[in-house]
């Protein structure tokens, strides 16, 4: 018996597209290689939220080469992956913050991206935390961005002018601050799969021990190769018309 097991009951029930977004590039670098080694060998692309502040010229040029090699995909992760929020959860872009200072932010980070990818970089933005207000969206809309990458489980925002791409499973996730068994992480990928439209399943490099590597190699293998599935990545939903 596989951990996996139900993914591959679930797969075998019908066609799945799933896409891999990995947050904050920008930290822990050795991980970052190690998991988009892990994709390469796979030949599957992965999206790469990338921290504008902490964009560093050794960074930018070995991201530049996968990049331009076609499976990593680079957008903005925020600006600082800074927290503004006095109180509550965490936030870089929460209530504390004006539509001015959040759209300074936003643009200034654009900015740095710009001048480090060029072109590379596609018009997603993924808020730090995964969470953001209606006034993030009214800036990144008129900033020209394309699409917001949030959790599935993030509040909605009223009358947004810019569409979502949303991740529907967390690759850590918990419950009261319990971490997911494998087994309980497969059910949750199980009924993603059995949902409607794409399965994104979300992941953080620098956390990501070699277990998981091991582990998130296993999940890897079987998307490859089983026929109902189609890997793609955000950035080529977030082009798909509505």
């Amino acid at each position: 018996m596989s951990w996996l097991d139900p993914v591959r009951r679930a797969l075998d029930e019908g066609p799945c597209t799933v896409f891999f977004r990995d947050d904050d590039a920008g930290w822990g670098d050795d991980r970052l290689w190690a998991l988009l080694d892990l994709f390469d060998r796979r030949a599957l692309p992965v999206d790469l939220a990338v921290i504008p502040a902490e964009l560093r010229p050794t960074l930018a040029a070995e991201l530049t080469v996968r990049a331009r090699g076609g499976g990593v995909h680079l957008h903005q992760h925020g600006f600082a992956h800074a927290n503004h929020e006095p109180t509550g959860r965490k936030c870089e872009f929460g209530p504390a913050r004006s539509y001015e200072a959040q759209a300074a932010d936003i643009t200034r980070g654009a900015a740095l991206l710009a001048d480090a990818f060029g072109e590379l970089v596609a018009p997603v933005f993924t808020p730090p935390w995964n969470r953001c207000t209606a006034v993030t969206a009214d800036a990144l809309a008129d900033a020209g961005f394309a699409v917001l990458s949030r959790d599935g489980t993030a509040t909605p925002l009223p009358d947004a002018r810019i569409p979502e791409v949303p991740i529907t499973v967390d690759w850590f996730g918990s419950r009261k601050g319990v971490r997911w068994t494998p087994y309980e992480l497969a059910e949750r990928l199980a009924a993603a799969i059995r949902g409607d439209g794409p399965v994104g399943i979300m992941l953080h490099h620098a956390v990501t021990d070699d277990g998981e590597f091991v582990a998130l190699g296993a999940l890897l293998a079987l998307l490859t190769t089983h026929p109902n599935t189609r890997a793609t990545s955000l950035t080529a939903l977030a082009a798909v018309p509505s």
